[in-house]
């Protein structure tokens, strides 16, 4: 499935290896879910490793690691897109951050809605009874 159809199209194809790639990227990472601080929605989940979290903290900008390019991601420092730090939460086990935020710019995710605008959050579509996807964005 290419890249259009897997980010566009209505077939379920969930990619359950994910976390064996999180796992042989070599680094040592922790869940960063990225949540809107006003509206509550969940905006991108992404890793984090020491480095992104104090680039975080010190750049006060959402910043992961890419576990596809192996390297430092601020989210939106390319595209003017970024996501404005509120603040950081870690969960009770200490294995996962949240970074909730402020969306700066016109989206946080990659993809563009059929306006050709950036989607506010990268969950945009609802799993129907029949394993399908359907848009549920606004």
């Amino acid at each position: 499935m290419n890249h259009h159809e897997l980010e566009e199209g209505h077939e379920l194809a969930l990619d359950f290896t994910k976390l064996k790639k999180v796992a042989d990227c070599g680094e040592d990472l922790v869940p960063a879910v990225a949540q809107d601080a006003i509206t509550g929605e969940v905006l991108i989940v992404g890793y984090a490793n020491q480095l992104a979290l104090e680039t975080t903290l010190k750049e006060e900008m959402a910043t992961f690691w890419s576990t596809s390019r192996n390297e430092l991601w601020i989210k939106g420092k390319t595209s003017g897109d970024y996501l404005q730090l509120v603040e950081v939460r870690v969960n009770c086990e200490q294995n996962s951050l949240l970074y909730k935020v402020k969306p700066v710019g016109k989206g946080a995710c990659h993809t563009k809605n059929q306006n050709g605008s950036p989607r506010s959050g990268c969950y945009y579509r609802a799993i129907d009874n029949n394993d399908k996807l359907i848009f549920s964005e606004n």
